[in-house]
């Protein structure tokens, strides 16, 4: 069975899906569709080199989106794919929302609109340069909940990415104060991300509870394609629930390892993973090598 997944921030990159733009009208289109809907200059955010708007949460989500969705609406025409063959459909944070725009559970526009409102929200939920993220390489996320926990450390984990590697969020300080004892315990790496805020903690609760009021209003359509929620890693098809889980995704810690075990239990065999970067496919592998992986994000990997 076939099952797609998405990136998240982080897998953005200057001229990503600018081959598809270039050589298929219909990606031209969709590219004119999407800066219709959002009112925002992606193809100039994401082809531009001098313009660091890319980095820029309020643009970054809404241009990875844009280029995810558009490589996979291509990849389908393409390849004559049908959402009946797909299965199962999940992504990384902001990839969820890809999810559920490339299986139809919501419009193309309410994507849209509702990730414009979401890269601003999380933009402006604390002030600059007072709170962030780090990776931590070498441990598991038990672990390292155990370790905060006996410490006292004033940290959340925020993404748990794969068996070997997981973010944390909080203040800056108390990112730079738990450092050490992050090394003394056994871990690898400690990596500050380069981000505007501390993401799927605490500091998104206003941020999310005002985000959710406008999911309220998106319309969701059931279809055959099931979805994996970043929020309790479960498979549905209850749209209701997905709603409810995407309402609860942005404070909350993104529970990845436990997704892909989930698609595993679920007997999921191929995935594809559609979008800028190969960054899930390296962190899947970390978790199981049970899976045929195709990474998708440039025209010669339609070939």
């Amino acid at each position: 069975m076939t099952s797609v997944v998405f990136p998240g921030q982080g897998s953005q990159s200057i001229g990503m899906a600018k081959d598809f733009y270039d050589n298929f009208k219909s990606a031209k289109l969709l590219f004119e569709e999407i800066e219709d809907h959002s009112k925002i200059d992606i193809k100039n955010i994401i082809f531009n080199q001098n313009d660091n708007r890319l980095n820029l949460t309020q643009y970054t989500q809404i241009s990875i989106f844009a280029a995810s969705f558009i490589i996979f609406k291509t990849y389908c025409s393409e390849k004559n794919l049908d959402l009946k063959s797909i299965n199962v459909m999940m992504g990384h944070s902001l990839g969820e929302y890809t999810a559920l725009a490339c299986s139809n559970k919501i419009s193309l526009k309410d994507c849209c609109l509702i990730l414009k409102k979401r890269g601003e929200l999380m933009n402006d939920a604390v002030a600059p340069n007072k709170t962030g993220m780090a990776a931590l390489i070498g441990k598991d996320a038990n672990t390292i909940q155990d370790i905060i926990d006996k410490n006292k450390l004033k940290v959340e984990i925020a993404n748990d990415n794969s068996n070997i590697q997981i973010v944390i969020s909080g203040s800056i300080d108390e990112i730079n104060n738990s450092k050490e004892t992050f090394l003394n315990n056994g871990i690898k790496k400690f990596v500050v991300l380069n981000v505007s805020a501390a993401f799927h903690s605490k500091y998104m609760i206003n941020a999310q509870k005002e985000l959710s009021n406008e999911i309220d209003n998106l319309i969701f359509k059931d279809n055959n394609v099931k979805i994996i929620s970043n929020y309790d890693s479960c498979i549905y098809s209850d749209t209701s629930k997905i709603k409810k889980n995407l309402q609860n995704q942005m404070a909350n810690r993104v529970n990845w390892t436990q997704s892909v075990k989930k698609l595993e239990n679920n007997g999921e065999n191929k995935i594809i993973e559609i979008g800028p970067g190969q960054v899930l496919s390296g962190l899947i592998k970390r978790i199981s090598n049970n899976f045929d992986i195709v990474s998708i994000n440039e025209i010669a990997d339609l070939k």
